[in-house]
């Protein structure tokens, strides 16, 4: 007789037991909601057999040579590997600059003991922002790492970067005498240096949503890294 009760009880538990089970490891491997591609992508494929395979090769950003506040070469092997945040200033700037740089402060505080993550700051006015003045402006910022990097270099290689590599300017120009930029936007860049995200620097709402996505963007890295 109490046989037949624990067995009762047994056949009551188990269908629950399975329920719970199905619903952990349902999200155990559920997707995480990813950020969308910004750019032009392309379908890859075989022309001549007119065949596209399925899957897309989105814009990334070029090559890179630039100056770092400390003297140092940053190129794209700097960014290897890594998720950072970019944008372009000036250190003489009045206006929007001030707040763009108090902008990536704080995120620079979230994230600067990540050995994954950077931000990339180009100046738009290389003929005054020298080495030292980058390096002052970004101890102004209480930056005393390579966590954050102030760039230079020449003024046609920063301007069709902006334009071409990160998007963050639709003008036309040559980088020449007279071109100028002046954009308060950041992009978000994933490791594979493909943009993820534009955000408007001088806004703290927009801020907010930077670091949600850097978090994310993180979480997509570990997700991918569990379900290879």
């Amino acid at each position: 007789m109490h046989i037949g009760k624990y067995y009762r009880v047994l056949l009551i538990l188990l269908p629950c037991l399975f329920v719970v089970w199905y619903f952990i490891n349902k999200n155990e491997h559920k997707p995480i909601r990813t950020l969308p591609y910004f750019g032009p992508k392309n379908a890859l494929g075989n022309p001549s057999l007119r065949k596209k395979i399925n899957d897309t090769t989105y814009h990334t950003i070029p090559p890179f040579y630039f100056i770092n506040q400390y003297n140092q070469k940053a190129t794209e092997q700097t960014v290897n590997g890594k998720v950072y945040v970019t944008d372009f200033f000036f250190t003489t700037c009045k206006s929007i600059c001030p707040v763009m740089s108090n902008s990536l402060e704080r995120v620079y505080t979230k994230f600067k003991t990540r050995d994954d993550f950077l931000i990339l700051s180009h100046t738009v006015d290389p003929e005054t922002d020298s080495v030292p003045q980058l390096l002052e402006y970004g101890k102004f910022h209480n930056v005393n790492d390579s966590k954050w990097l102030f760039l230079t270099g020449e003024k046609k290689h920063l301007y069709e970067i902006a334009r071409k590599g990160y998007l963050l300017n639709a003008d036309i120009g040559s980088g020449g005498p007279d071109d100028f930029i002046h954009t308060q936007n950041f992009a978000l860049i994933d490791k594979e240096r493909h943009i993820r995200g534009f955000y408007d620097g001088t806004d703290s709402l927009e801020i907010n949503h930077l670091i949600n996505d850097i978090n994310l963007l993180f979480e997509e890295y570990v997700y991918k890294e569990k379900n290879k």
